[in-house]
């Protein structure tokens, strides 16, 4: 049987331990407090103890300090391939990737895509980066947690696209939030607005991939909704929301950076100009 240790038993490293469990592994798992088990793993009594017991660390806990914590109650990592599957920072990865150099292994670290339900099921996606051997080596094992796809050698990469991908999801469920605040304080059903939303956002994703060719190109010209107009509808968001005993705060960045763009001679061109107007 192949084996592999999982550090960390909160909700997302009790998953994976889960999903490994029922894939026939051998599992060793450890976690800093008692009392949390996984039915069908061997609980280690060390960090140590649990490294030791396998060729594939996984870890998963709450930050970077606590795998920087794991890492020096570890003892030596040779032969050993850790796989940080913790979120952080693209900074972060790389410096737990030299301290896992230093200790003998080898580092690939990855991004979570998923919720810990959707672990061992379809739509999950973890990336992965840092080492490419060790990567390949355990592509196997990695695949019973999800999709594996491996984003470069680079270790910060996972991170950052990890990130960038949450930094999508937050920005859309800002909107959907307030929508839904607009709906509700009206006095609408939320329960029926959402399919129409949903519907809504749909089609409007289906023009990121030209968005992000105009993101390459550096060519913002549209015919579609042009900065300067999309700032005269902007007062209306706000007078409409206030009107219904709601703030302004998720809106308010879009705005501020609408009224840059126009400000800096912008207001013919696509709302995805945006992009240039998120740098500091």
């Amino acid at each position: 049987m192949t084996s592999v240790t999982v550090i960390g038993l909160g909700l997302m490293g009790r998953a994976l331990a889960g999903a490994f469990v029922n894939a026939g592994l051998r599992t060793t798992v450890w976690n800093r407090s008692a009392g949390k088990e996984v039915e069908g793993a061997r609980r280690a009594e060390s960090v140590a103890a649990a490294v030791g017991a396998s060729s594939l660390v996984v870890v998963c806990v709450v930050n970077n300090d606590a795998v920087l914590g794991v890492l020096e109650q570890a003892g030596s990592l040779e032969g050993r391939v850790l796989v940080n599957l913790t979120n952080g920072t693209p900074a972060q990865a790389r410096e737990v990737a030299a301290r896992v150099a230093e200790l003998g292994g080898r580092y690939v670290d990855g991004g979570i895509m998923a919720v810990p339900q959707m672990i061992a099921g379809p739509g999950a996606l973890v990336l992965y980066s840092g080492s490419r051997e060790a990567f390949e080596e355990h592509s196997a094992t990695l695949e019973v947690l999800a999709e594996a796809r491996f984003m470069g050698e680079d270790a910060g990469a996972a991170a950052l696209y990890d990130l960038a991908l949450l930094s999508g999801m937050y920005g859309m469920f800002g909107g959907i939030y307030h929508a839904f605040a607009m709906v509700r304080a009206s006095g609408g059903d939320v329960r029926e607005f959402a399919p129409m939303l949903t519907a809504w956002l749909a089609a409007m994703m289906a023009g990121t991939p030209e968005a992000a060719e105009e993101v390459v190109s550096g060519e913002y010209t549209t015919e579609v909704s042009a900065l300067a107009m999309n700032q005269l509808a902007m007062p209306n968001f706000f007078e409409a929301s206030k009107e219904l005993g709601l703030r302004g705060d998720v809106l308010a960045p879009i705005r501020d950076m609408i009224d840059r763009a126009v400000e800096a001679g912008h207001g013919a061109d696509s709302l995805t100009r945006l992009v240039d107007m998120i740098k500091e």
